[in-house]
């Protein structure tokens, strides 16, 4: 029997509403955070501006608190080789040819000494990478994710964040698609059924150290 929207929520209730704890040793990671999103002529630019802003302002507080900070860009070698059926897919994954200004971090939020930076080909930062193991090796529990795209990179970073065993916590104002529909809704299910989404506000809470 087919639902309408207006009863979503009771359809999940009793399904997919658990929560997930906090950690005791989180981390923030910055996903795809990158000229490419934020350039207007670029043509994955995404009008992310106000999660940008919220990044900024999370990563500050991480900082303070002294969480790990953990960026990822994407990049492929000229031509795509590296890039396999992802890069086929999307032909405007050409804009991360390495040389590309739009690869780049922007100023207001690029890596500082001490930061990891995970260099991807896929949507999510921990396929093929060595996000895992880093993340082990500091001896985190918990990742706090900011960045773009909601319904590409940051739910499959999410999902996979969940499968590896890391407490997920996808910071809602801090992430950001092309279009409010797949970025709600996929926010709608990364709190379902894989993560916890939490605002800015509660994200900043949790950073905070405690008394």
């Amino acid at each position: 029997m087919a639902h309408d929207a207006g009863d979503l929520d009771a359809n999940y209730a009793g399904a997919f509403d658990g929560r997930l704890p906090f950690g005791q040793r989180p981390a923030l990671l910055l996903v795809d955070l990158v000229e490419a999103y934020l350039q207007p002529g670029s043509p994955l630019y995404a009008g992310i501006e106000a999660a940008l802003a919220s990044a900024v302002r999370i990563t500050a507080a991480a900082r303070a608190a002294g969480l790990p900070v953990i960026f990822t860009n994407v990049e492929y070698q000229p031509g795509g080789a590296d890039g396999g059926v992802f890069y086929r897919k999307v032909p405007a994954l050409k804009v991360f040819e390495k040389g590309s200004p739009l690869g780049a971090f922007p100023a207001v939020l690029s890596p500082q000494a001490g930061d990891v930076v995970i260099t991807k080909r896929y949507a999510s930062a921990f396929f093929a990478t060595h996000l895992a193991a880093t993340l082990t090796a500091m001896g985190v529990d918990t990742v706090l994710i900011c960045g773009t795209s909601t319904s590409g990179c940051i739910r499959a970073t999410a999902l996979d964040a969940c499968q590896h065993g890391f407490l997920p916590f996808v910071v809602a104002d801090a992430c950001g698609d092309r279009h409010p529909a797949p970025h709600q809704a996929n926010l709608f299910d990364l709190q379902a059924k894989y993560a916890e989404v939490v605002s800015e506000v509660q994200a900043l809470a949790l950073i905070a150290p405690q008394p």
